[in-house]
């Protein structure tokens, strides 16, 4: 009889009837199929369908949602343990099983399953070791076995590219896991003490006991090249004396993960914290400033790194946040942090942001002479480019027709002010000076909420946007 934690219809195909309307995505002969099978019995049988959250990252266990009817999240790659401990403190009476392959939990994951067992929070994870990246293209994985061929090991793993990882003994040596076991399915017997060492260790999540870690040797006939049979008779004669299956650690005897406390959450501590407020920002924009662009404005801000691009990026996404719209900020990362070009992509939406990159910007602000170099020439014909005249002469003679240049020296008024930092929030008030994306009091309101734990700096940012404002509207009525 099916369980009825599998759906009745798999709507992993769209719209399908008949045979496929009810065929998972699993290669005929792949042990997933069993394993997932033997899982929903155990949900089902313990009764806790209603509170079970099976976690399933990226791998051949990635669509699982479309199979079990119960709670699911779909994890990043390596990452089901980290979010399953986020779901048990969240929920302690939820019923959190993690679903991994070995290309997953050995590899990218490791750091995670380590971290996980050694808390030894109540939780059952479910580790199926195929000795192969199966859904990536069957390149070597930890547990790839020596002189074993894999795309990525042609002539067979050598011991140059390191041992087969013995998972459930590595988890079995941390304090944290109160069971683990490894358990095969290629023959009659194995499956049933497969199906047994699952339920097991749903059980011990059930009554709270603690952690537990079923290892399962499963083939995959498809990267082995065999039939569903030689591939069953391979994980037994090839994969086994490699893994031995067994019991690898049993301290279940008495023992209780100590209760998990229910999460609390205090509004107004929380928002005291992160120095925020529940009240609406005022809005002093009377509409969308549809004179730069009807729908979607896009701005580019480079320099330095140190100039302060990406801060006052932030701050343009605020303003418009605080009147209504659809923002968003990219920052760019890596060498340019202090000294390299460093820039950020901002876009203000009426409705929604498509795209957070701003490849053809409306209005670029130049902090430096290689940013103008880099990114003038993508300044959409017709846009606006706002530059520090301190340190940029002359302007690149490959831009686009019509562009608008207006030369503000950020650097110069900041340091007549006493703080070259200063220099990003000049920039801010010329950018507003020459586009009226928005009227100073909205700047002024962004700047303000982010200088609120450093009330001594807001007057010298008031009077850089002021004299950065002022300054730009003069130039650009020249």
């Amino acid at each position: 009889m099916p369980s009825s934690v599998f759906y009745h219809q798999f709507e992993r195909h769209d719209h399908a009837t008949g045979l496929k309307a009810h065929t998972t995505t699993y290669c005929p002969g792949c042990g997933h199929g069993l394993v997932q099978k033997y899982l929903a019995e155990a949900i089902d049988e313990l009764g806790v369908q209603d509170r079970t959250v099976l976690v399933s990252p990226v791998g051949c266990s990635v669509f699982s949602y479309y199979y079990f009817d119960v709670g699911n999240t779909q994890a990043a790659h390596g990452r089901a343990p980290a979010v399953g401990i986020g779901h048990k403190t969240a929920n302690p009476d939820s019923i959190v099983i993690c679903y991994q392959g070995d290309g997953d939990l050995a590899s990218i994951g490791l750091a995670e399953i380590i971290s996980a067992a050694q808390l030894g929070m109540p939780m059952t994870m479910i580790f199926v070791n195929n000795a192969i990246f199966g859904m990536t293209g069957g390149q070597m994985a930890p547990t790839t076995l020596l002189g074993q061929l894999t795309t990525t090991t042609p002539t067979g793993r050598t011991p140059f590219a390191g041992q087969p990882l013995k998972v459930a003994e590595m988890i079995a040596g941390l304090d944290g896991p109160v069971f683990v076991e490894r358990v095969a399915l290629y023959d009659n017997r194995r499956r049933t003490h497969a199906k047994r060492a699952i339920k097991k260790a749903l059980e011990l999540q059930v009554d709270g006991t603690g952690f537990a870690l079923i290892e399962v040797l499963a083939e995959c006939p498809i990267h082995l090249k065999l039939e569903p049979e030689a591939a069953e008779a391979w994980v037994r004669d090839s994969m086994e004396p490699v893994f031995p299956l067994g019991v690898k650690k049993d301290v279940t005897d008495g023992v209780r993960f100590p209760p998990i406390p229910r999460p609390s959450f205090d509004p107004e501590r929380t928002l005291a914290a992160l120095g925020t407020t529940t009240d609406r920002a005022e809005h002093f924009a009377p509409a969308f400033p549809s004179h730069l662009d009807p729908e979607d404005v896009s701005l580019k801000l480079a320099g330095a790194g140190g100039d302060g691009a990406q801060t006052a990026a932030m701050l343009i996404t605020r303003a418009a946040i605080n009147e209504g719209f659809d923002s968003t900020h990219i920052p760019s990362y890596g060498p340019e942090s202090r000294g390299g070009t460093s820039y950020a992509d901002v876009h203000v939406a009426m409705k929604e942001v498509l795209s957070p990159a701003a490849p053809y910007p409306h209005v670029l602000v130049a902090f430096n002479a290689p940013s103008l170099a880099k990114f003038g020439p993508t300044v959409r014909p017709g846009g606006i480019i706002i530059y520090d005249s301190s340190v940029i002469d002359a302007i690149p003679h490959t831009l686009a027709a019509g562009i608008r240049f207006v030369g503000v020296p950020f650097a110069e008024v900041a340091k007549e002010l006493g703080s070259v930092q200063v220099k990003n929030v000049v920039a801010l008030g010329a950018l507003q000076g020459v586009t009226q994306i928005f009227p100073k009091a909205t700047f002024l309101a962004a700047i303000h909420g982010a200088l609120s734990g450093k009330r001594a700096l807001v007057d010298l940012n008031e009077q850089a946007f002021e004299l950065g404002a002022n300054l730009a509207a003069e130039l650009a009525d020249r």
